[in-house]
Order: C-alpha cells, then structure tokens, then sequence
C-alpha cells in the first residue's frame, strides 16, 4: 500500500474515533475497551530488550505492555500504537507457549495468554498504519491537552522530527 493511501485510510478511521478533549491516552484507551467490548489493561514493564510495547490477547482481556524507562511522550506513544492496532482491527499472531514464557513477565500464566501481538511479528502495512494512526492522534490531541506544549527529550524530538519529515516526504 502507497503511504497516500496508507495516510487517507488513517485519516478516515481518525474521524471514526472518539477522542476523548483533553486529550488523554488512558481515557482512549477506556473508550477503546468499551467500544469492543472487553478490558483492555496497561501494563508497565521494564523490558530492557528492545521491545518497547505488546500486545496479548487473552480470551477474556487485551494486555498492553509498554516501556516504562521512557520519556511520557514516547510512553504515550508507544501504547497508541499498540491501541491503534486493536482500533484497526489487526489480528494478533498466534503464538507457543514457550515464545509467550520467553517475551512476558514471569507471574503471567501461559495458558491464560491466547495470542500475542509483537511489533516484529505484524505486516509491514499493518504497523505503517498504526504507527501513522498513533502519530495523527498525538498530532490532534496537542492543542487539546491540558499542557501547552510538552517538553521533549533530545532523542524524542529527533524521533517525531524524523517521523514527521518521512510522512511529509509520502504525502507530496
């Protein structure tokens, strides 16, 4: 998929959502569980390997994991993605038991867990997309929050920085 089309189908499922004004990415993330029908929780976790969010869907729940050793911004960012997923309706990638013991947190119970959702193990298109649908989200939600403008670490500004000279790039 080219990224004009790529950026009109997140535009229009933008419009779809409720965004909670002021925004915040908590109450997103209720009006999200609430809109599908099941719990959706979010876990912090100090991964230390790389992975900075999870999805795991479990027959009862949806468990976001998110680095917590991270700017706000990018922690806010990083749960949008893997929400962003769920509102698009990507599927999670089914995955063993020993791959869940090996990526979650010890006291999870592996037969709970029914599918896990990694960003390595989605499709290209589907991690654009929710890449994108996260950062016009956060786009919307500034003049929205109660702050003015957040103030961002060196490295997460280069990030958006980066992220915003690639979709400007795409969209000429």
């Amino acid at each position: 998929m080219d990224l004009k089309q790529l950026r009109r189908r997140c535009e229009t499922r933008l419009r779809e959502l409720d965004l909670p004004v002021p925004f915040d990415v908590r109450a997103f993330c209720d009006a999200l569980a609430h809109r599908r029908g099941r719990p959706i929780l979010l876990r912090p976790v100090a991964s230390g390997t790389g992975c900075y969010g999870l999805w795991v869907a479990t027959p009862t729940e949806d468990i976001v994991f998110y680095e917590q050793e991270t700017s706000p911004l990018h922690r806010d960012h990083i749960i949008l993605h893997e929400l962003c997923h769920l509102a698009s309706g990507h599927r999670p990638v089914p995955a063993s038991t020993a791959e869940i013991a090996r990526l979650l947190l010890p006291d999870l119970r592996p037969e709970l867990v029914h599918c896990l959702l990694q960003r390595s193990s989605y499709s290209s298109d589907d991690e654009r997309e929710a890449e994108l649908l996260a950062s016009l989200i956060l786009e919307r939600s500034v003049g929205t929050s109660p702050a003015a403008a957040p103030v961002l670490d060196a490295r997460t500004a280069a990030a958006l920085g980066q992220l915003e000279a690639t979709l400007q790039e795409g969209a000429s």
